[in-house]
């Protein structure tokens, strides 16, 4: 079903702490999208004053395999992290009941908590997103909708606020809605100052409803694991319990094998 495009249910200024940095939190597992985090974590890494204190959280204590097999070691495990105020949720593959638990819980006491790209589906598997509306990346709408039915998708959106929670569209949005945060904690001008040093000249931050080239329904075979749309002639695939299913990538074939039940729910 094709929503309209209204995607700010609320978004209130944020208030930056009396002192000391604003701690971002950003959670990886096997499968990160790489710009999908590094987006924003040059966003707000390049703010002037350096009001960000940034790192990364998984899991367990080794080194997380993103996309195309960058290997990251993180700072600290859901255990040891300092509590954030703001948290940060690329597509990745692990939807395990402790990372689960951890997003609900410091959610509660975080600023804002925002996915970018598929990292939707993490999100709203915690539940937070029911009755909140929420985009994600555009060859997944129908997947999404499917999986999470409580939840109201917005087509055509670059980004999604809604309260405590923001999601951004696919990929390189996650820089519109990092330069967004900026932009309520700190206003306009420091906002535009930071995507000016990052010769980012992207307007899709000052316009939530600027991804309306992608509203449009996208046809073609899904990968069950991101959603995205994939040629059947050139996937890799896997078939489960009788049935063939086709990936984007050999990370999401991996993920997927390991766990094919978690995709499948819906079906």
């Amino acid at each position: 079903m094709l929503l309209a495009p209204p995607t700010t249910a609320s978004a209130e200024p944020l208030v930056p702490p009396a002192s000391g940095k604003i701690p971002v939190a950003f959670l990886l597992s096997d499968g990160a999208v790489v710009i999908d985090f590094a987006g924003p974590w040059a966003v707000f890494e390049g703010v002037r004053g350096s009001p960000f204190r940034l790192y990364t959280v998984a899991e367990i204590a080794k080194p997380v395999r993103a996309s195309s097999g960058m290997t990251i070691v993180p700072d600290y495990t859901l255990t040891n992290a300092p509590r954030p105020k703001i948290i940060i949720i690329p597509a990745q593959g692990n939807q395990s009941k402790a990372v689960l638990d951890w997003i609900r819980k410091t959610t509660q006491t975080a600023d804002l908590t925002m996915s970018v790209c598929n990292g939707a589906f993490l999100l709203a598997e915690t539940g937070l997103l029911d009755g909140k509306a929420a985009t994600a990346y555009h060859t997944s709408f129908r997947a999404f909708e499917r999986q999470f039915p409580r939840v109201e998708v917005k087509r055509g959106a670059r980004f999604v606020e809604d309260g405590k929670l923001a999601t951004a569209g696919g990929l390189s949005s996650g820089i519109d809605l990092a330069l967004r945060v900026v932009e309520r904690y700190y206003g306009r001008a420091t906002a535009e100052q930071t995507a000016f040093d990052l010769e980012y000249q992207g307007k899709g931050w000052t316009d939530a409803n600027s991804n309306s080239i992608y509203a449009a329904p996208q046809p073609g075979v899904e990968d069950p694991m991101c959603g995205m749309a994939v040629d059947p002639k050139s996937a890799p695939s896997s078939v489960y319990q009788g049935k063939r299913y086709y990936f984007c990538s050999s990370d999401c074939k991996a993920i997927f094998d390991a766990h094919p039940e978690r995709y499948l729910k819906s079906e």
